[in-house]
């Protein structure tokens, strides 16, 4: 209930106008955000490199209703992409469809959409699709697919969400096609009718697509590429210890090399876990969202955790 709460608070606006009002809220956003700038978020993609981490960047803004911000954020994601080829930092770029457009119109969307790979292409810079909540699920990844066929195959990803009941099927479709996918357990308010309401039936579900991609891998023999640049077919988005120990588990058990997969994990989050990894031979990329549109992000995060929840409500009365 706390989390279905949290999750209806991200979503409104007059919540996100008191809340960006808080200075310590600003602050503590500052955990799991990389700054309000390109240039900040860059210095810490650099410092990620330095342990041995690759990265993803996230410009963060979402459900843009006019072509005119379909078109601003579209040039930040270029510009994104041209900074991360001139600084030659190991990372590549998180968008979400509807940031650039797919509320206002698909044909829209994807102008842009090829845009963007068209310039990630001429940098060698990898582009993965974020997924967001159901209602644009289908046009996402049917998007996806048809950029994909017209020549930007190895420079574009999917994410894909464990907690539908549609996921398992969508990823041995996209199997079919070699593409990498970013495997995460889903962030948004879902109804029971197309995801599972359970955190159990979740995790299953996540181990058993952990399986196909992985399975995936060992036949394709997919592997990150040598500088970080370019992940492999296998993306396991999570912070869960059992979901990662699973993953491990089941890579030894085929025999898949440890460049057959990578672990991603958000900025902010269980950073000694990734130094870990790293060190015992792991390709590990964190996503670094980073911009003014932090909110909607930020309250996410704090229905993952009630840890993070608690902490907040104890700054905010305080204040």
């Amino acid at each position: 209930m706390l989390r279905l709460l949290l999750l209806y608070f991200s979503r409104a606006g007059w919540a996100r106008k008191i809340v960006q009002s808080w200075g310590f809220a600003r602050k503590m956003a500052a955990r799991f955000v990389a700054g309000e700038t390109l240039d900040q978020a860059v210095e810490v993609v650099r410092e990620l490199n330095r342990r041995g981490i690759s990265a993803t960047l996230d410009h963060l803004g979402e459900n843009v209703f006019t072509e005119q911000d379909a078109r601003q954020s579209t040039n930040e994601i270029l510009d994104i992409i041209d900074r991360l080829k001139r600084v030659g930092v190991a990372s590549g770029v998180s968008i979400k469809l509807s940031q650039i457009g797919l509320v206002v119109g698909s044909a829209l969307c994807e102008k842009n959409l090829l845009q963007i790979l068209e310039r990630a292409k001429s940098k060698g810079i990898f582009v993965r699709v974020d997924m967001e909540d159901s209602p644009l699920t289908e046009q996402t990844l049917e998007l996806f697919t048809k950029s994909r066929n017209q020549g930007y195959n190895i420079f574009v990803g999917i994410a894909i969400q464990a907690y539908l009941y549609r996921s398992e099927a969508d990823v041995r479709k996209l199997l079919e096609t070699g593409s990498q996918i970013r495997l995460c357990k889903g962030a948004y308010k879902e109804s029971p009718e197309i995801a599972f309401p359970k955190k159990s039936d979740v995790d299953k579900n996540f181990d058993k697509i952990t399986e196909l991609l992985l399975d995936s891998s060992l036949s394709e023999g997919s592997r990150i590429s040598p500088d970080g640049s370019f992940p492999p077919i296998p993306a396991i988005a999570t912070h869960d210890q059992e979901r990662i120990n699973h993953a491990l588990e089941y890579a030894r058990s085929i025999d898949l090399p440890m460049l057959g997969l990578e672990i991603q994990m958000l900025y902010g989050i269980r950073s000694s876990l990734q130094d870990q990894l790293v060190k015992n031979g792991y390709p590990v990329r964190v996503y670094v969202p980073y911009g003014s549109e932090w909110y909607p992000y930020f309250v996410r995060r704090l229905a993952e955790r009630p840890a993070n929840l608690w902490f907040f409500l104890t700054n905010l009365f305080r204040s």
